[in-house]
């Protein structure tokens, strides 16, 4: 299968299933069996889900993406026991991140409902093409990508998080605030915003807000 083919969804419900780790191998940029030249679209995707991974408190090293031909059985194992190496350093997955299991499924699931507009968002403002891994490295470190990911998802995660909190029962701001580490008036802006796009309402008798 074309690393072009691997899709977000397929790495967060990876990690969604207890796995410690995600391995992704492809063919050397330049080398690509199809026309498409999936690889590339993989490497940006790759840091996509990293950043994202960093976002939510799961260490991104246990994504990996290695460039590796069909011919290259020794690199193969070398690279995959390497891997496996780092990940029993890391050990299970939200151990070193220091999250319960509640606490990592809650925030895969809210970014898990999220991949449609993630794709919007890299389609439309981080899809590039460069030549070089460096390329793309310089490129999503840069202060304009983070500048994108802080802007257009960052404030789309909370609010997701916060619509699964809801889900479960009513609750105020200073709750949900406290639960996801947002300061007080983040916490209200997403529910004020919320409120108006009817996802959430104000139950005046509990004095706390629910979903709609």
């Amino acid at each position: 299968m074309c690393t072009g083919r691997v899709d977000l969804a397929f790495i967060l419900r990876a990690f969604s299933n207890g796995n410690d780790g995600v391995f992704i191998g492809g063919c050397w940029l330049g080398e690509c069996h199809y026309i498409t030249e999936g690889n590339y679209d993989a490497l940006s995707l790759m840091h996509l889900c990293r950043k994202l991974l960093e976002h939510i408190g799961v260490n991104p090293a246990r994504l990996r993406l290695e460039w590796i031909s069909a011919s290259e059985g020794i690199r193969f194992a070398e690279v995959m026991n390497d891997f496996s190496k780092e990940l029993k350093k890391l050990g299970p997955l939200g151990s070193e991140e220091g999250m319960d299991e509640n606490q990592l499924k809650t925030k895969l699931e809210a970014a898990t409902r999220l991949i449609p507009y993630l794709k919007l968002v890299e389609r439309e403002k981080l899809r590039v093409r460069f030549k070089t891994e460096a390329e793309y490295d310089r490129f999503f470190s840069s202060d304009r990508v983070n500048r994108l990911f802080q802007t257009l998802i960052v404030d789309k995660l909370a609010v997701s998080r916060i619509m699964l909190l809801l889900q479960q029962s009513p609750r105020s701001t200073a709750e949900i605030s406290e639960m996801l580490g947002l300061k007080p008036s983040q916490t209200a802006k997403h529910l004020n915003l919320s409120s108006r796009q009817g996802l959430v309402r104000y139950d005046e008798d509990l004095k706390r807000y629910a979903h709609a």
